[in-house]
């Protein structure tokens, strides 16, 4: 038996002799030791036995690693077992239920604050307020009952306290609009809500206000309309479409120019594009660029050469971009064909199919919305979704994709797991990449291994890192040799190097380190640590030193007889 099992296996006991005698410092130090020391595998059988102990950090922290691996309806069982008890668990039960859109995770958070005093459970109240629109409330919660070293409170009541001057502000400057009757002023008043726009998806109680200021606004102003449609289409969901749609056409009416062109632009986010070209084509008749410009892009996918060149030339001719756009039309139009992911004239029939229940097409027909058509993130899950229930790992992974851009949580990683157990070698990463965020290096190094049988360089030097690092060279040294030859200028090239130095080294290969070891002292500055952040003191503390792994190499050969 190594060491280092003897070491494991010593520990484990002791945890588990302590959870039994109710030790729970000794307990929590000895689960230190697995944690730090980044043996999670090992540690869970012995976390295992001290939760049927009844040791409540050691609930907490399988429950943290359960939820990591995916097993999200046991770590909320291990929260709940003891989150009456430990307010850590109280904590991690809220996130859990939080991130599931369950209204209980507020009970829980309070519970956290009110039996422990958790400052984390205290944040998360104060958020769910101003979420619930109690703005002018969640700063006095947050300051009340304070301690010495509550800092952290104060980064939100700040946020809050801001959030509250620029809504009086703009109430202040609609009021004064309002008596003046000047519309210009109402439209001008609304622009520190243009600046909230990124709080709103997080605390939606907040654009309860926010819309009574638009409302008013637009009783005075066409262009505040369009803000106001605009505000619609983005903080809420589809049933507000024929609203934002009436104000559109309304500020269309009333002659403000841009209504159009925003009109077209909302139609071909939802997909709608015979719409959007009828109202570019209104925009782009009275001059306007931007609309041309979307013309002429929306007819070149449609393969409708003539049209496009014109909307491009009215943009002008001796734009750098116009000039790219015509070369590509001309390109096109001697290769020919297009291909079937491609072409846009494809979408009224795989429309008609999908609707009819059919997943393929519905797939097929939002893949080409995204990547061709210029559809929003937030209109395409409806096509998407359906091909991923039904067990495509690729619709799978475009579904997190879109779930991820639409910050919903929790559901990017459900479903980037579905899309990495079925195979999907980018989800496989972006498994390895979340597992490796919250330091479970063992389960990152597993997914990273399943990434890279795409054959990449990239995934290559993930596993074969994570491998060094855990002092597997052996097992290291066939990835980290693909990446160093297979690499060629990426930056990733220059950290295989290191690794793949430092794994030679290791095997006695010290002629072969030598190369690599210096192409990655060369670079590695530039390349390696400018990547990872200097405040995270873990990073820095498992990654190789290929300066000093060189040093080591040439003193061993120049000692050699």
């Amino acid at each position: 038996m190594s060491a280092v099992t003897q070491d494991i296996q010593t520990r484990g006991e002791a945890l588990v002799a302590a959870a039994r005698a109710g030790d729970s410092k000794t307990a929590r130090r000895h689960t230190d030791f697995f944690v730090l020391g980044h043996h999670v595998d090992e540690g869970i059988p012995y976390w295992e036995q001290a939760v049927a102990a009844g040791d409540a950090f050691s609930h907490y922290t399988l429950a943290r690693y359960r939820k990591i691996r995916g097993a999200r309806p046991a770590a909320e069982a291990l929260y709940r077992a003891v989150a009456d008890r430990h307010s850590g668990c109280a904590y991690g039960l809220g996130v859990l239920l939080k991130e599931n859109g369950d209204p209980e995770a507020a009970e829980w958070f309070r519970r956290g604050w009110e039996n422990g005093r958790n400052l984390d459970c205290k944040i998360e109240l104060g958020k769910l307020l101003v979420a619930e629109g109690r703005l002018d409330e969640a700063p006095k919660f947050l300051m009340s009952d304070i301690e010495l070293g509550d800092i952290a409170v104060f980064r939100w009541v700040k946020l809050f306290e801001s959030i509250r001057e620029d809504f009086d502000r703009v109430a202040a400057d609609l009021d004064a609009a309002e008596a003046a009757g000047d519309g210009d002023a109402a439209a001008s008043a609304l622009h520190p809500l243009f600046d909230l726009e990124k709080h709103f998806r997080d605390y939606p109680g907040l654009t309860v206000e926010a819309a009574g200021y638009y409302r008013r606004a637009s009783a005075l102003s066409a262009s505040a309309r369009v803000d106001h449609a605009v505000f619609l289409t983005e903080t809420a969901d589809d049933t507000v479409w024929p609203e934002a749609r009436a104000l559109l056409v309304h500020a269309h009416e009333d002659g403000y120019e841009g209504a159009a062109y925003v009109l077209g632009v909302l139609h071909e986010q939802r997909g709608d594009l015979a719409d959007a070209e009828h109202w570019y084509g209104l925009a782009a008749a009275a001059g306007h660029p931007a609309a041309q410009w979307n013309l002429g892009i929306l007819c070149r996918r449609q393969r409708r050469y003539e049209e496009a060149e014109r909307w491009f030339r009215q943009v002008g001719e001796d734009d750098e971009d116009v000039v790219a756009q015509l070369e590509r039309i001309a390109a096109a139009r001697e290769a020919g064909g297009v291909a079937p992911g491609k072409d846009l004239r494809r979408l009224p029939g795989l429309r008609e199919r999908a609707e009819a229940g059919d997943v393929h097409a519905s797939y097929a027909y939002g893949k080409i919305l995204r990547d061709w058509a210029g559809a929003a993130e937030r209109h395409l899950v409806r096509w998407i979704e359906p091909a991923a229930l039904a067990g495509d790992p690729e619709a799978a992974y475009d579904l997190a994709e879109l779930y991820h851009s639409l910050r919903r949580p929790a559901l990017p990683d459900q479903w980037y797991r579905k899309a990495a157990e079925a195979g999907h070698h980018d989800a496989c990463n972006e498994m390895g990449w979340l597992s490796e965020y919250h330091r479970d290096y063992q389960e990152a190094e597993r997914w990273y291994v399943r990434a890279a049988d795409d054959g990449s360089s990239l995934n290559a030097m993930l596993a074969g890192k994570l491998k060094a690092q855990r002092g597997a060279y052996t097992e290291a040294e066939p990835f980290l040799r693909r990446a160093w030859e297979e690499g060629g200028d990426a930056a990733h090239r220059t950290e295989a190097a290191g690794y793949y130095g430092l794994v030679l080294h290791r095997l006695g290969r010290l002629t072969e380190a030598v190369e690599p070891l210096r192409a990655a002292v060369a670079r590695w500055d530039d390349d390696v640590r400018a990547r990872y952040s200097p405040d995270d003191l873990t990073v820095p503390a498992r990654t190789a030193d290929p300066e000093k792994e060189l040093a080591e190499v040439e003193a061993a050969l120049a000692s050699l007889p």
